[in-house]
């Protein structure tokens, strides 16, 4: 099938900068749709941004302007820069692809990345 791993999480000042990354291996025949989601504790998880494999992309209001994910298809990886962090920010990032693969249709979801803004 397909996986999905998540790097790039970590603590940072609020006013600073992550990237974080997304990596899908398996029998990946397309990738359609990659997307962010975070879950703050206490919190629903909720969307962050998506990038088709056009490169249209969508963000949750409060993304937009400091986050920005972009896709390297020939990698099969997905990317997402954080600016301008706000302690609001902290969440367990995760990553989301759906497609082909070898064994048919697939949605497969990442085990998460920390992220932690300190005030």
């Amino acid at each position: 099938q397909v996986q999905v791993v998540e790097s790039g999480g970590g603590l940072v000042q609020a006013g600073g900068s992550l990237r974080l990354s997304c990596a899908a291996s398996g029998r990946i025949v397309s990738i359609n749709t990659m997307g962010w989601y975070r879950q703050g504790a206490g919190k629903q998880r909720e969307l962050v941004a998506t990038i088709t494999s056009g490169g249209s992309t969508n963000y949750a209001d409060y993304a937009k302007g400091r986050f920005t994910i972009s896709r390297d298809n020939a990698k099969n990886t997905g990317y997402l820069q954080m600016n301008s962090l706000k302690p609001e920010d902290t969440a367990v990032y995760y990553c989301n692809a759906n497609g082909m693969s070898g064994l048919g249709r697939y949605a497969t979801w990442g085990q998460g990345t920390q992220v932690t803004v300190s005030s």
